[in-house]
């Protein structure tokens, strides 16, 4: 049976080159290349997963076209140098035994060179915003580019096509030219770097005119049988740089030098203004999906020619038909969905997008790419275990045992999937009548709808394991005496945490008191004005979700300013810039330095932890956000339930943190069982 997906499975041959459906991988570095920038067999291993997934096109980010002279990312590969080669064929060949191409997105970052080494060639010579911050952190005094001549222009040009040629030489029919985002060659298109007053400057087809070298280059080198692919950004959004009406002048004269324009948005610029370049490349979960899609539907519809790719939280394959139905792109770019999971084009290609397994866009792949680790997923902990489990299948059991699974949040769920898939005999015990633990509660809010589509998930995903066989006991508490008695080989402890409630503050157990979840889930409990205590990641989007639903809502936080933002960016991580900046726009007052002291009927009494003089804030309402505590207790009571090896205790109740720790902690500990 076909694919109800008829648009996103629809295949396209360009210049020969036959491309099975629409679905890109979008540039990612996964930093898995050797130091000195060669690909390697754990690199290949990593990309399998989405080659056997079912996408057309696997596409490794940020390759630099010279890696002594750019280099501005570690593990940055190297294509510089004909040794390059070999090792590009072991990933352009794993390809082609799924169907698929591989490409990289070839790169000089001009300006961004400055990250890492003391020279940095652009268009013109200028400091950056970007190297006014790096020279302070680094205490040292900025230092300005170097503007191209016209014999350097020349010999860079030389550079891209020469790095495209060996990706040829080693089995490859398309590449990505990096024009956005503020790298070498937008730096040449873009009015907001480029102040040249020769030929390569002034006017939009000026500013063009090195980019079409560059691609008229690479045509050169490697022939009509090969897909240029150009990477730019639809609007740059900083003020005086390109926007999107200039961006569809210059893909007026960019689209007969290139065969797919590839529309992302944003620049390296202004890192702290309102105009960030992160939340344009990898958008956040306060944010709208599809985020980008409209510059490139802007486009096409001016250039309707021209074959246009999107890249943006297109979250799914249902956005992806959407999109490519209404011709509003010919192609969508994806990189954590598939990260999340790379099977989605199989799945849904067999018309199962139930079984999608969504993306959180809560960062913790780009978490580990800053530090630099090996890439990492949230939800998919076969994301880090590629070399390991290099066909994506966990290995099935040498001895089948009896496991008990305690808590069903999202550790336990994942705990009781890979334990069945193991074939062990699995019975997960959850004390109240629903799974999915603390999802539940964070999923509430309207803007949550990354994680109310994960709760739907989980469950889902728990009745398919109950219909392999998995026992789901709902408003079972596992006692020591209960686990005892069915005598478990094994026991899995998820037992989560419960919130921090201070017992000592008087009128803390006034029932105007509520912890933030169970408001949110309940909203009748909740007055009209409302005071939320604790400054975290749980309080701010707490209080941003009530000031939504239009109650009079104020935020306290015990520590100072400087610590509590400090705190505020570790706990929200990639939503930290967008909760400041809404409580900003909307003046929803935010104390620090102000601890709870005492709950009133009508007020709260705070304490100024610099003068220790109280005040009070009238409201009807306590909201408690001041963190969670692990369930220590019940963990003691349960581990030597079974063989002490083989009990492993995983999520919050280890250590209190993330979905992505829960579940990767899970997936790790099962899979040795």
């Amino acid at each position: 049976m076909n694919s109800r997906y008829t648009h996103v499975f629809s295949p396209i041959r360009i210049r020969g080159v036959d491309f099975k459906n629409r679905v890109f991988l979008a540039p990612t570095t996964p930093t898995l290349s050797t130091p000195d920038g060669y690909v390697t067999r754990e690199l290949v291993d990593w990309f399998r997963m989405f080659a056997r997934g079912g996408v057309t096109t696997l596409c490794l980010g940020n390759c630099s076209i010279d890696l002594e002279e750019n280099n501005d990312q570690s593990f940055q590969l190297e294509l510089g140098k004909d040794s390059c080669i070999y090792p590009l064929a072991l990933y352009a060949d794993m390809c082609k035994q799924f169907g698929c191409h591989a490409s990289l997105e070839i790169n000089h970052a001009g300006e961004g060179t400055l990250m890492t080494g003391p020279i940095a060639y652009s268009s013109s010579s200028f400091i950056s915003d970007d190297e006014i911050l790096r020279a302070a952190r680094n205490n040292r005094e900025p230092i300005a580019t170097i503007e191209m001549t016209k014999e350097k222009i020349d010999e860079t040009v030389e550079k891209f096509a020469r790095a495209a040629g060996r990706m040829k030489r080693a089995g490859m029919d398309i590449v990505m030219v990096h024009g956005g985002h503020g790298n070498l060659i937008s730096q040449f298109t873009s009015p907001y770097y480029n102040h040249r007053t020769d030929e390569y400057g002034g006017s939009t087809e000026n500013r063009a005119r090195f980019a079409i070298e560059v691609c008229d280059a690479i045509r050169r080198h490697c022939g009509e049988n090969f897909v240029i692919e150009y990477r730019c950004s639809g609007d740059e959004e900083a003020p005086g740089s390109m926007h999107i009406d200039e961006t569809i002048e210059l893909a007026g004269y960019l689209k007969g030098h290139i065969d797919i324009l590839h529309v992302s948005a944003g620049i390296h610029s202004d890192p702290f203004g309102p105009h960030l370049y992160y939340r344009n490349w990898c958008q956040n979960y306060l944010m709208e999906r599809c985020f980008n899609m409209h510059y490139a539907r802007d486009i096409k519809k001016a250039h309707p020619d021209l074959l246009v790719s999107t890249v943006g939280s297109i979250t799914s394959l249902d956005y992806a038909e959407e999109i490519i139905s209404n011709g509003w792109a010919d192609f969508v770019s994806m990189c954590r969905p598939l990260m999340a999971d790379p099977e989605m084009p199989n799945k849904y290609a067999e018309n199962r997008p139930e079984d999608r397994r969504p993306c959180l866009r809560c960062d913790a792949c780009a978490k580990h790419l800053m530090v630099p680790k090996p890439m990492y997923c949230a939800v998919n902990p076969m994301a880090t275990m590629t070399t390991e489990l290099r066909d994506g299948v966990v290995p099935k059991a040498v001895a089948k045992k009896k496991v008990a699974v305690v808590g069903g949040g999202p550790a336990g769920i994942q705990a009781m999937e890979t334990l069945l898939a193991r074939g062990h005999d699995v019975t997960l015990y959850e004390k109240s009548g629903r799974l999915g633990g603390n999802v539940i509660g964070g999923a509430v809010p309207a803007f949550k709808a990354d994680l109310r589509d994960y709760l739907t998930w989980l469950r889902h995903m728990a009745a398919q394991c109950a219909e392999k066989g998995a026992r789901i006991l709902l408003n079972t508490e596992a006692t020591k005496d209960i686990l005892e008695l069915e005598n478990y080989d094994a026991i899995i402890i998820a037992v989560g945490a419960d919130p921090l409630i201070p017992a000592s503050i008087p009128g803390i157990a006034k029932p105007n008191v509520i912890w933030a979840p169970d408001a949110e889930e309940d909203i009748s409990k909740v007055g009209k004005k409302v005071v939320v205590v604790g400054g975290g990641g749980v309080g701010f989007e707490a209080a941003l979700d009530f000031s939504d639903l239009g109650i009079d809502v104020a935020l306290i936080e015990m520590l100072d300013e400087a610590r509590g933002k400090m705190s505020l960016r570790v706990s929200a991580g990639n939503v930290y810039n967008e909760l400041i900046t809404i409580f900003a726009k909307r003046e929803i007052p935010v104390k620090y330095g102000a601890a709870l002291a005492e709950v009133k009927d009508r007020s709260v009494v705070v304490k100024d932890a610099a003068s220790g003089e109280l005040s009070e804030i009238p409201c009807d309402t306590v909201i408690l956000a001041m963190g969670m505590k692990e369930r220590w207790a019940l963990v003691e009571e349960l581990r030597r339930c079974a063989p002490e090896s083989s009990v492993h205790i995983v999520g919050d109740c280890r250590k209190v943190g993330t979905i992505a720790e829960a579940v990767n902690q899970a997936f790790q500990a099962c899979i040795h069982v």
